[in-house]
């Protein structure tokens, strides 16, 4: 299977093809699903063609968020029950998903064939896209950590609690002391004030550097908005139902953020 990760690391390094982003967090409960759905939405309103790929196998609910229905999930593809074409869903333009399925019967234990296929799945979908975002399970896993070892970036969700603060920080011990070199980037979500945001993502930035010598790089906080929470009862993205809410112009910043370091990042 490491043989498998390391053809998939390589064939997703080349410039040319899709730029890949991991969505991680250290815990549950912090808004990650919530966070890719809308990061995704906003990267395609710049006219970037986006993939979401729900890497939550059997407990996904980003086709949840997005109020859809699938017939098939990515457990159907690896086990080779469907198709890719059967797979990738549209949404609205630019924006695709693919679905993790949230009706897990079985524990789904990997395998190289599934590995393969997942490999063969990356390779046709990154020339037809700009970029695409894996909203990864919470926590860490040795499939994750093979996953992770392939993409381009990987993005840290985290709240304000302390709890929230120390998770992230593990996640981003763990990655660092496993995948060397990675980009990595913060984001600390549902901050009930602006100083409470800067404050934790000074925290977990600052011990990164000290503990780790890990430059992360801060992306931005989501202020706490009771719009999210309707969207999210109404089964629809906030950034596409409540365009001018305070939760939307601070997604809006990140990805701008980010697209203008990689942009820098490109020309150096």
């Amino acid at each position: 299977m490491r043989d498998q990760a390391e053809k998939l690391r390589l064939k997703m390094e080349n410039p040319k093809l899709a730029r890949s982003i991991a969505v991680v967090s250290g815990k549950g409960g912090v808004g990650k699903s919530n966070f890719s759905t809308n990061f995704s939405y906003n990267l395609s309103k710049r006219g970037a063609r986006v993939l979401i790929m729900d890497m939550d196998i059997g407990m996904g609910n980003v086709h949840i968020l997005l109020g859809e229905s699938t017939q098939h999930a990515l457990s159907d593809y690896l086990l080779g029950n469907c198709g890719l074409e059967q797979l990738v869903k549209s949404y609205l333009p630019n924006l695709d998903y693919i679905s993790g399925g949230s009706a897990m019967t079985s524990i789904l234990d990997w395998n190289d064939l599934m590995l393969s296929r997942l490999l063969n799945a990356f390779e046709t979908l990154q020339n037809a896209y700009d970029y695409i975002v894996f909203d990864m399970g919470a926590g860490a896993t040795e499939w994750t950590l093979q996953l992770i070892e392939a993409i381009d970036d990987i993005i840290v969700v985290t709240t304000t609690e302390p709890t929230a603060i120390m998770d992230g920080y593990s996640m981003v011990k763990y990655i660092h002391m496993n995948c060397k070199d990675k980009n990595m980037y913060i984001v600390v979500n549902r901050s009930l004030t602006l100083e409470d945001g800067k404050f934790a993502l000074k925290r977990i930035k600052n011990t990164a550097f000290h503990f780790l010598q890990e430059n992360l790089k801060i992306l931005g906080s989501i202020p706490e908005d009771m719009n999210v929470r309707k969207a999210v009862q109404q089964q629809k993205i906030f950034s596409v139902l409540y365009e001018k809410t305070a939760a939307t112009k601070a997604l809006q910043d990140i990805v701008e953020t980010y697209v203008l370091g990689q942009e820098k990042r490109q020309m150096i």
